[in-house]
């Protein structure tokens, strides 16, 4: 991780951009992150993450409620997969 601050951010944005690539660039703003520079394919991988640990979490979530067990057998005949 780099951090650069508002003012070298902006005279040298095409090398924030360029080494955004490889690792996520702060910018800083009076000594805090006010912002941070990341590459579209590093975004998506993120943005993935999330949504799986969403899904377990929404998986856990109904596997903890209460309620009668439906056998498998009894799933795929209601989805007509029998």
């Amino acid at each position: 991780m780099t951090s650069v601050s508002v003012a070298d951010a902006r005279n040298n944005f095409s090398d924030v951009i360029a080494r955004s690539q490889t690792e996520a660039v702060f910018i800083e703003r009076r000594g805090q992150r006010a912002a941070v520079v990341i590459s579209p394919s590093y975004y998506e991988r993120m943005l993935e993450a999330l949504e799986d640990a969403e899904d377990v979490a929404a998986f856990d979530d109904a596997m903890s409620e209460e309620g009668p067990n439906v056998p498998w057998a009894q799933v795929k005949a209601d989805l007509g997969w029998t």
